[in-house]
């Protein structure tokens, strides 16, 4: 079991700050073939051993050292003046069970995003294999409205790119790709990946698995712009005390 009880974002405040890189990404805002950098999107081995580095360097800089660097990531002679009491989390982002065993070598915990059950569980066990019992936190995009229809439309308007393979998005440069890449995107397809009901029940039902499978902390982000309030509320009411520690 977890050390910390599992809860939802809007009822946890961050006792601290955390950190949470990663390496898949979206090449946009770009122009064609680079990004805003004016350098194209580098390949995801690239990725890796950058943010390897930089992890390197945020530790060594927290801890009071002096450092210069010579690699993917450039530093001469950088260092911290003003130090935190106690240095952030470094939670590594992954959506792959691959990803999830390579965070879980490094970071401090592993964050990632719910979708199909059995995809999540591999995550959750590459990341156990190598991190142990580090820290997983989870993101879970739904959609929550008066009705099942209003919910399905809301998803499929405002998260279809959910849709999209996590290798692709380094090749999708504008949001008129998105559109392209997800124009045909179905319903069901949609509904793998976001959490589509307007029955609170259902809700609390899926967040129970959430927490039975190790999740310290869990982020709730409706897609359905138009219910926000209503989101709020009923979660602040019905869902919250379902999952407080006693």
């Amino acid at each position: 079991m977890p050390n910390l009880p599992p809860g939802l974002a809007l009822s946890m405040p961050c006792a601290r700050i955390t950190l949470r890189p990663g390496v898949s990404g979206k090449d946009i805002p770009a122009t064609p073939g680079a990004g805003i950098t004016g350098q194209p999107w580098p390949p995801k081995d690239d990725r890796k051993a950058r943010l390897r580095e930089c992890a390197g360097m945020m530790r060594a800089l927290w801890a009071g050292e002096t450092v210069t660097m010579r690699g993917h990531v450039m530093a001469q002679s950088a260092r911290l003046y003003v130090r935190p009491e106690a240095s952030p989390l470094l939670i590594g982002a992954a959506v792959s069970a691959e990803t999830a065993g390579w965070v879980g070598e490094w970071a401090d915990g592993m964050i990632t995003v719910a979708g199909p059950r059995d995809t999540l569980r591999e995550v959750v066990e590459a990341f156990r294999a190598t991190g142990g019992g580090k820290p997983m936190f989870l993101q879970v995009p739904l959609s929550f409205a008066p009705s099942d229809e209003e919910a399905l439309a809301a998803a499929m308007d405002q998260w279809r790119q959910a849709v999209v393979a996590p290798e692709k998005l380094a090749d999708l440069s504008s949001p008129e790709a998105f559109d392209r890449e997800t124009a045909d995107a179905q319903p069901a397809d949609v509904v793998s990946k976001v959490r589509v009901s307007s029955d609170i029940e259902r809700h609390i039902a899926w967040l129970h698995e959430d927490a039975a499978m190790g999740f310290d902390r869990i982020y709730v982000h409706n897609v359905a712009r138009d219910h926000q309030e209503r989101f709020i509320g009923e979660f602040a009411e019905h869902v919250l005390p379902r999952f407080r520690p006693s």
